[in-house]
């Protein structure tokens, strides 16, 4: 198997979850009002690798970079902590086809050493929310984590870039 069958094959794994029925579809019935998550992946940015991936464990705290670190609820208590970003993408779909929908990034703080991380809960279950509502909030992230988004957004899909909002093509620019 060549490198660019592996990449594939890799990029094929790793697809973006698309809304596929609504449990609440007007039966009335156990659920309705609940919100449906099957349209929202989690892509982490990690501008330390210059990389950027879907990992659908972050929707549950359990991606790798979070994993055996104990989360502080103060940024300075892990002051050496190498940056990443879980980036809330939701996809849906228009009269031509899918699109991202909602792009909303949330920084995490990782330092191995001493097995401590920054995050803050209560921003990412708020900018979850606003991903699900189709809302772009990317302005907190560098430019090298906001290039790497784009690059991979645009890669990962190129139809579902052309057809998503002007709002995030200008947020994610092409560097």
């Amino acid at each position: 198997m060549t490198m660019e069958d592996s990449s594939n094959k890799k990029k094929k794994n790793n697809a973006f979850t698309i809304m596929k029925d609504d449990s609440t579809d007007g039966h009335g019935g156990y659920g309705i009002g609940s919100i449906s998550l099957e349209n929202v992946s989690p892509v982490i940015v990690d501008p330390n690798e210059q990389r950027a991936y879907i990992d659908m464990a972050a929707m549950h705290a359990r991606s790798d970079i979070e994993r055996r670190v104990k989360f502080l609820p103060d940024k300075d208590a892990v002051p050496n902590g190498k940056l990443y970003w879980i980036v809330w993408v939701t996809v849906h779909r228009n009269e031509n086809g899918p699109y991202y929908h909602g792009v909303t990034g949330c920084e995490l703080r990782v330092d191995r050493s001493i097995k401590r991380a920054y995050k803050s809960m209560p921003e990412h279950v708020n900018r979850l929310d606003k991903s699900l509502k189709g809302k772009v909030i990317v302005e907190d992230m560098d430019e090298a984590s906001k290039r790497l988004l784009g690059d991979f957004l645009r890669d990962f899909n190129a139809d579902y870039w052309e057809n998503s909002s002007d709002e995030l093509k200008a947020a994610l620019p092409k560097m």
